[in-house]
């Protein structure tokens, strides 16, 4: 029989990956239907019809599926933010043994794709965090995952492909998808496809280096994880805080480059201009620690702590280092004057 440095990691992994399912209520999923698509649905009796292999024994309908990982053997489970960011459904972690447990969530990350779960259990197998700082590229990896929600621990392999890429993408789990902008990603080639998400991104030692998050339809080979070390602060939190503690600034911003000098006539070619970006949306969140800095609107902000913003290296990027509390030093251009502003950052809620 084989055995591979790649079959061993697979089998040491594998006991402690998990799918995560996704169930809600035929009344909430009646309620959430727009009513001009409502008459093109199969009703009954007033009652939405659904496949009795989409339904459980409880009545609830499952929705959807994605995938998650034991980091800790009393049951903490590392998954997706956005596998688990429906409040009114019900999830429940299948094991690689067959096993159901009820699915508590712990915490939400607010600024990053990452959720904490927690199952009942004791001396549960689990996944060695390793550190997302020390990739390389051309390091092998394996993906592993729920894939499309029917195929149960799927492993691909691969090689890391990118560092440090960023990409707006929407969760294929919303109705009424939103965009965020995911930064520092690991890009890799192994195959993640939708239902992988939330499930880990391991070296050869079997250590995960990150949470398969996302994909590029239409694209081959081009796969997205966030870095561990962003769980591993997220866990910090939890342990000291009883919940995920990010840093909040309260402003809406865009990047300035050379087109965008050119096209608003712009005396910079690099900053954060702070504007609403879409009608209704403020550009300064009131009472947040912008707000109190005293920066307005068509502020741009050159520098923070002494190093230039650009497109590489955002307000995300700095507030992605920072902590709750922590000070930032920013020079702020305003019409045609320069200034120093110092910002407290508060807790992000």
């Amino acid at each position: 029989m084989e055995r591979t440095p790649i079959i061993e990691t697979v089998r040491k992994v594998m006991p402690a990956v998990v799918s995560i399912a996704i169930a809600k209520s035929l009344a909430s999923i009646e309620k959430e239907i727009p009513p001009d698509l409502a008459p093109m649905l199969p009703f009954h009796d007033g009652h939405l019809q659904i496949p009795d292999e989409m339904m459980d024994r409880k009545g609830m309908v499952k929705i959807g599926g994605g995938s998650g990982f034991i980091v800790d053997p009393s049951g903490i489970i590392v998954t997706n933010k956005h596998v688990v960011a429906d409040k009114d459904a019900e999830y429940t972690v299948i094991s690689d043994s067959g096993e159901r447990f009820a699915a508590q969530i712990l915490a939400r990350d607010p600024m990053d794709d990452v959720a904490l779960v927690k199952i009942t259990g004791r001396n549960l197998p689990f996944v060695k965090l390793g550190d997302s700082s020390k990739t390389d590229l051309g390091e092998t990896v394996l993906a592993i995952g729920n894939a499309l929600g029917l195929f149960k621990n799927t492993v691909s392999k691969g090689i890391i492909s990118g560092l440090s890429r960023s990409l707006r993408a929407a969760s294929e789990m919303d109705s009424k998808p939103t965009m965020q902008e995911l930064r520092g990603l690991i890009q890799t080639d192994a195959a993640i496809n939708p239902g992988n998400s939330g499930g880990p991104l391991v070296n050869v030692l079997g250590e995960a280096i990150g949470i398969n998050a996302a994909i590029v339809f239409g694209a081959q080979n081009l796969g997205f994880a966030i870095p561990i070390n962003a769980v591993k602060r997220d866990l910090l939190d939890l342990k000291e805080h009883g919940r995920i503690r990010r840093p909040l600034l309260g402003l809406r911003y865009v990047m300035i480059d050379t087109g965008m000098k050119d096209r608003m006539k712009l005396s910079v070619d690099s900053g954060a201009m702070i504007v609403g970006q879409m009608p209704h949306a403020q550009a300064i969140i009131p009472d947040s620690p912008a707000d109190k800095a005293g920066l307005k609107e068509k502020d741009i902000i050159l520098e923070c702590n002494g190093e230039k913003l650009t497109s590489d290296r955002n307000i995300q990027d700095f507030l992605e280092e920072r902590e709750v509390g922590d000070i930032l030093n920013l020079r702020v251009l305003r019409g045609k004057k320069e200034f120093g502003a110092k910002v407290v950052l508060a807790e992000r809620k």
